[in-house]
């Protein structure tokens, strides 16, 4: 099954939108005011020339403090690489600001696994006159040292280790602090279900690699000890029913197959199955 890396990345700053631009640019946190905010509904737009639809990722309405005015804070995960990005940023840009002709902060989160340089402008200009400079913020992952966070109590700092820059000697290091994260900043179930789902679809470790961490984990103070080993004794559990969940359904929908074949019909298949009638017809 491919990865909706947009998808992952909305949820988690859309949840602790606050908490990534504290991390991120502390200079723009102190201005906002997080009293006002809201998200505004997906745009999406038509590339004409090339044919393809784009859609923008988090589009965050909300106030600067001591001011009236809006400002739409408009935030695009670049998960590939695409030679023409600030440009499209820049019309991205230019048609949100055509519809709701507000203050507009663009910003890029530049997510790949690998290193490169990546421009923060779009510019127009002739050699005798500068038409258009469009500038955008930027965060590349990939180059953030992971052992500098890790004593951020900052959920989006936690979640966003798994995409920075580690090597393969340390991703057993790399989740076990941020697991020592998780359990310091004491989140609710659903946030922490967020959090490890989204570091564990990009560091998933061998099974070796999980016995070398419950081995140092087991080497850690008591208290902090029990509590890691806590938690990772739930989600291993939840994955587990999870699995056999998922297992069990899909031993219904290869038994619903086969009554099919044999000609029963879709409600006799229902009664007997417990799947739901849309999902019987789409097995036909």
């Amino acid at each position: 099954m491919s990865i909706d890396h947009d998808r992952l990345f909305k949820e988690l700053i859309t949840t602790f939108f606050e908490e990534f631009l504290l991390l991120f640019f502390p200079h723009v946190h102190e201005h906002i005011d997080f009293q006002h905010v809201s998200f505004l509904s997906e745009e999406l737009f038509t590339d004409v020339t090339a044919g393809e639809k784009y859609r923008v990722d988090v589009l965050v309405e909300t106030k600067l403090k001591g001011e009236d005015s809006l400002i739409i804070v408009h935030i695009e995960n670049q998960s590939y690489v695409q030679p023409s990005f600030p440009e499209r940023m820049f019309i991205y840009f230019s048609r949100l600001f055509e519809k709701y002709r507000k203050q507009m902060l663009p910003i890029a989160v530049f997510s790949y696994d690998y290193l490169r340089n990546e421009p923060s402008s779009f510019t127009l200009q002739f050699p005798f006159f500068d038409v258009l400079q469009f500038r955008f913020l930027t965060v590349e992952l990939r180059k953030q040292n992971w052992r500098e966070y890790i004593r951020h109590d900052n959920p989006i700092a936690a979640a966003l280790l798994s995409k920075m820059g580690y090597t393969e000697s340390e991703r057993v290091e790399l989740k076990k602090q941020f697991l020592r994260m998780i359990v310091r900043m004491e989140l609710d179930e659903a946030k922490q279900r967020l959090l490890i789902g989204f570091f564990e679809t990009y560091v998933k470790l061998s099974d070796e690699e999980e016995q070398q961490l419950r081995n140092e984990v087991n080497e850690m103070e008591t208290k902090e000890k029990e509590q890691v080993l806590e938690l990772i004794i739930s989600y291993e559990k939840k994955a587990l029913e999870k699995g056999l969940k998922e297992g069990l359904q899909q031993e219904k929908r290869q038994i619903a197959k086969k009554m099919l074949v044999k000609g029963y019909d879709v409600q006799t298949i229902h009664e007997l199955t417990e799947l739901s009638i849309e999902e019987i017809e789409r097995l036909k």
